[in-house]
């Protein structure tokens, strides 16, 4: 999709029932982003608020959502950007793809929810796509840190 779309953004208490094409809503009591998708297909976007998940950005003007938007669930598969009010059409993701984005965001959320016991597991993308997952190997100021009161 080219086409340039300019989307207005209104802040509201309350995501309402009937969402408009081209309007953004966004509650900042729930910490939440609502839209209809932007290709047009009429289903509700949702994007939740939070270091998980996506990250509003609001310079006075305009608003911008970030990462991108990636409608895997969809029938439509639609992926863009909304950066400045505006929508930024991403390339298609294949199936691998997006599975491998899933992995990688489940396993940031987990990393983030956890208690600070100093692991984290991560996901990561060799060039012939092949997905690995697991802890990273400890190192030097871990072996030092345990060794400090």
């Amino acid at each position: 999709m080219t086409r340039e779309l300019v989307l207005k953004h209104e802040f509201v208490e309350f995501i309402p029932d009937a969402l408009e094409q081209g309007t953004i809503y966004i509650s900042i009591r729930f910490a939440t982003a609502t839209h209809l998708c932007c290709c047009g297909c009429g289903n509700k976007v949702v994007t939740p608020i939070r270091p998980t998940d996506w990250k509003l950005i609001f310079d006075g003007k305009t608003v911008s959502l970030d990462p991108s938007v990636g409608n895997w669930s969809f029938a439509c598969q639609s992926h863009y950007w909304i950066r400045n009010d505006r929508v930024r059409w991403a390339p298609t993701w294949s199936r691998e793809r997006i599975e491998s984005g899933r992995i990688h965001d489940r396993y940031a959320k987990e990393d983030y929810f956890r208690a600070s016991d100093g692991t984290t597991n991560v996901a990561i993308e060799d060039n012939a796509g092949e997905v690995e997952v697991g802890r990273p190997k400890r190192g030097f100021w871990h072996a030092l840190k345990k060794l400090l009161p």
